[in-house]
């Protein structure tokens, strides 16, 4: 199926996407890590579905959406691009979930059994159970949402008895930090943590940490995937619109 973009889009997005994924690559290897163990998550909040076709185009699958309305019109826009992987990486609200249950292959910003719950009661029989991180508050901002360590055993717990949804792991969005070292300080309980879950769960996989100010530090600390979207899709002012 050949899917017409704008040329200039699509091309300055193709060069980005080999650009983030050749940094990637790159810092994995002096990480000395697997080649290819990190995926890249194409964060396409408030991008227009023409820099989501040029992205496809290119070879991207897993595009990450912030807001529920936009995710589910881009859902039922791309429809015909059966192989895409929706992620939802948002707050939730407890009256949003159902379209997200619906609609969403990934949610990384679970955090709190209300929402669990009502995930799992609304996701569709017909449909694969809901691939789910635990999002956790790392660096303890009340501002933040997300599970404080000490509340992830009992987290853990309750999803992974829910039916209709798979744990892969967890995900952080930290403050931000002055240098390398201290991202790497801030990640290491996440990492820990997320090295327990994995040797106790062999579907616990994922560890969601990283974005364009801190790549190095997060693949460094084990993420398996990170979230990049200036990079890929520029910094200007897109239209939501679909």
């Amino acid at each position: 199926m050949t899917i017409e973009v704008e040329h200039n889009e699509a091309e300055d997005i193709k060069i980005n996407l080999a650009l983030v994924s050749q940094q990637i690559e790159q810092l994995v290897q002096q990480s000395q890590r697997e080649a290819g163990c990190v995926r890249l998550l194409a964060v396409s909040k408030t991008k227009p579905v023409s820099a989501l076709e040029g992205a496809y185009s290119a070879g991207q699958r897993a595009f990450g959406e912030n807001y529920v309305q936009e995710a589910v019109d881009k859902y039922h826009t791309l429809s015909h691009l059966t192989d895409i992987e929706w992620h939802f990486i948002g707050p939730i609200q407890s009256n949003k979930s159902r379209l997200i249950a619906d609609t969403m292959d990934w949610v990384h910003s679970v955090d709190r059994e209300k929402i669990a719950r009502r995930l799992s009661e609304q996701r569709s029989a017909d449909l694969p159970p809901l691939n789910v991180c635990i999002q956790i508050n790392i660096s303890g901002e009340s501002s933040k949402s997300g599970v404080a360590l000490s509340e992830l055993n009992s987290m853990v717990d309750l999803i992974t008895g829910l039916p209709n949804l798979r744990l892969r792991g967890l995900m952080a969005i930290p403050a931000p930090q002055e240098n390398y070292a201290a991202q790497c300080a801030v990640y290491e309980p996440l990492r820990q943590a997320f090295l327990a879950l994995s040797k106790s769960d062999s579907m616990i996989d994922t560890l969601s940490i990283g974005m364009s100010g801190d790549l190095s530090a997060a693949i460094d600390s084990g993420s398996t995937m990170v979230r990049v979207g200036t990079a890929i899709f520029g910094a200007r002012d897109y239209s939501a619109k679909v």
